[in-house]
């Protein structure tokens, strides 16, 4: 008996009765007594509660850097920006992206409007400056990026040249005053741009060759003039690709393998037989598959090598059927004089030069591109060497033989369905791929129709260190537009979350080592963007065709900012000291 005369239950009652409540309850019940309260910390009945009520799989384990399982129920339900905040109004038009600077300090946003704007990260936003650009005759503003150093402010849009036709360009402010440095044209405007260091960006070019094929030029460009710029080249290009059957390079990035040794999470294990893994292959290799196609001998002409290439073809084209395949359609011979020609003409792959450069020392240009058809359906990945780095040394790069015209991809991935999103963990290692999947086993017969999309996105989860797909494939989020229609939709991840936008009037935020979906946050039209911000993971802003931006935060942060004193200027970082 106690000293209030309650009887004592065995421990093991009281955590079988505790196994059957809510959590809620558990809770409440453990602040009766010493006893019951002991019992209702039991990491074991935590377990329990904590794969009951997030409906986890059990034989996902503990996330490493956990201590108690009472401590990861707490972090999923406590921590996760799901409360509105704020909605910033400012916009008048669409909001396509927003991005937010590497010190957590500032965000900008894109719109339709044709304004990017740069906001101020306090508990009162503001915006601090705001350029039009349609008076460089764009359409609107699409995609913004911060270099590493938050000194330059990297804006990408679609821009309207003679008789309306319409490309992109990319045009670089300074932070300082936010003065427009350099505009560089970029072709297709869904290329966007990226940063690959502190002063040079990446820019694409597009030329047509046929109906269906095209040559994509990747340049690096110096973000702005220097006095000496009349004596130092400004502009090199990078790499040149084929593209086949009316596909076309979009959507780059650079991933810094320096980075994967940062402390981040460990995914868990992937689950046999939930999902087929992707076809990854290394267009390198010396496999037998891969014998008949090396590239011709670099001693053969260029004549007689497109004169090859166009017997082999014809060859091909009219070879008697039998009653088995009927003969190719003008499309198909176009395809395969592409492919012959690729065969012949593509630099072959300096496996020494690759090896030279340790794992952890390596950049990786990252790109959606195509083979089968015009939609972006396949991961390019192609390593970034230190003679790339700078615009010093020829206009175009190195020499190449009249045999070297394309550059070999060193990786591609197929996800076997339409990608819509592309990001990367903040330690670089792991690229989470928005996509709608095709149909099982579909055929593609006329690059021009691709196969019909499904309406769920899946987020699929790369491996950068392997080029292999990792865990499980994480649904929940919807998109309705069809593949001539399909829009980029922007996601972002954090240390512990990954976040989506969606068709479906909502932001999705999911746990990276549970794979879980765990908050979805309502907007009015499409979520085209998210972003968390790198200083605090539990603030994130989502961009809409609602023409709001709204910031969403952590229950915990909400607690902790009313039970401090109300000051007129107070940033947010102070939590990163806790």
């Amino acid at each position: 008996m106690e000293s209030g005369g309650t009887p004592l239950l065995p421990d093991t009652i009281l955590l079988e009765v505790f196994q059957n409540m809510e959590h809620q309850d558990v809770l409440a019940a453990g602040g009766t007594c010493r006893q019951w309260y002991g019992v209702s910390r039991d990491d074991f009945l935590w377990r329990d509660l904590f794969y009951r009520y997030y409906n986890v799989n059990r034989s996902i384990p503990r996330h490493p850097a956990a201590s108690s399982w009472l401590g990861e129920f707490q972090r999923l339900y406590d921590t996760i920006p799901c409360v509105q905040v704020a909605t910033l109004k400012e916009h008048r038009d669409q909001v396509l992206h927003v991005s937010f600077s590497h010190n957590g300090y500032f965000f900008s946003s894109c719109s339709k409007d044709c304004f990017v704007k740069i906001w101020n990260n306090d508990l009162e936003i503001s915006v601090l400056h705001s350029a039009n650009m349609r008076p460089y005759n764009w359409s609107y503003t699409q995609f913004s990026q911060f270099n590493t150093e938050d000194t330059l402010l990297l804006v990408s849009g679609v821009y309207i040249g003679p008789h309306s036709s319409s490309s992109g360009e990319i045009a670089v402010f300074n932070l300082d005053d936010f003065t427009l440095l350099s505009r560089v044209r970029n072709k297709p405007y869904d290329v966007f741009g990226c940063w690959l260091n502190e002063t040079h960006l990446i820019s694409g070019n597009l030329h047509w060759i046929g109906n269906m094929t095209s040559c994509s030029v990747l340049w690096l460009n110096k973000a702005y003039q220097d006095i000496e710029s009349e004596n130092i080249n400004v502009v090199k290009r990078l790499f040149q690709l084929q593209n086949r059957n009316a596909s076309t390079i979009r959507t780059v990035m650079v991933a810094d393998c320096s980075r994967h040794d940062t402390p981040d999470l460990l995914l868990g294990l992937e689950q046999p037989g939930l999902n087929s893994s992707p076809w990854v292959f290394n267009l390198g290799s010396d496999s037998e598959d891969e014998c008949c196609n090396k590239p011709k001998h670099a001693s053969e002409s260029a004549n007689e090598a497109m004169a090859g290439v166009q017997d082999r073809a014809e060859l091909e084209a009219n070879m008697p059927s039998e009653g088995l395949q009927p003969l190719m359609s003008e499309r198909q011979l176009e395809a395969r004089v592409a492919e012959l020609f690729l065969q012949a003409k593509t630099k072959p792959v300096d496996v020494n030069i690759l090896a030279e450069h340790q794992a952890d020392q390596k950049k990786y240009l990252i790109f959606t591109t195509g083979s089968l058809t015009y939609t972006p359906h396949q991961i390019g990945i192609k390593q970034i060497l230190p003679h790339h780095m700078e615009t010093t040394g020829p206009v175009l790069g190195e020499e190449r033989s009249s045999n070297e015209f394309f550059d070999p991809l060193d990786h591609t991935i197929d996800v076997h369905g339409h990608i819509i999103g592309m990001g990367l963990s903040p330690d670089h290692r792991y690229l989470y791929v928005n996509s709608r999947a095709w149909p099982k086993g579909c055929i593609i017969s006329d690059p021009m129709n691709p196969p019909p999309i499904a309406e769920e996105i899946d987020i699929h989860v790369f491996d950068l260190k392997t080029m292999q797909e990792v865990t499980q494939t994480l649904r929940a989020h919807t998109a309705y537009t069809p593949n001539d229609e399909c829009f980029f939709i922007f996601l972002d991840v954090s240390r512990d979350y990954v976040a989506s936008g969606a068709e479906d009037r909502h932001g999705y935020i999911w746990d990276r080592h549970y794979n879980i979906c765990l908050a979805k946050l309502q907007h009015e039209d499409v979520v085209n963007s998210v972003a968390f911000s790198p200083m605090d993971q539990e603030m994130l802003i989502t961009a809409s065709d609602d023409c709001t931006l709204k910031v969403w935060r952590s229950p915990r942060v909400l607690r902790i900012i009313n039970t401090k004193p109300s000051r007129k200027k107070f940033s947010f970082f102070w939590l990163n000291k806790k």
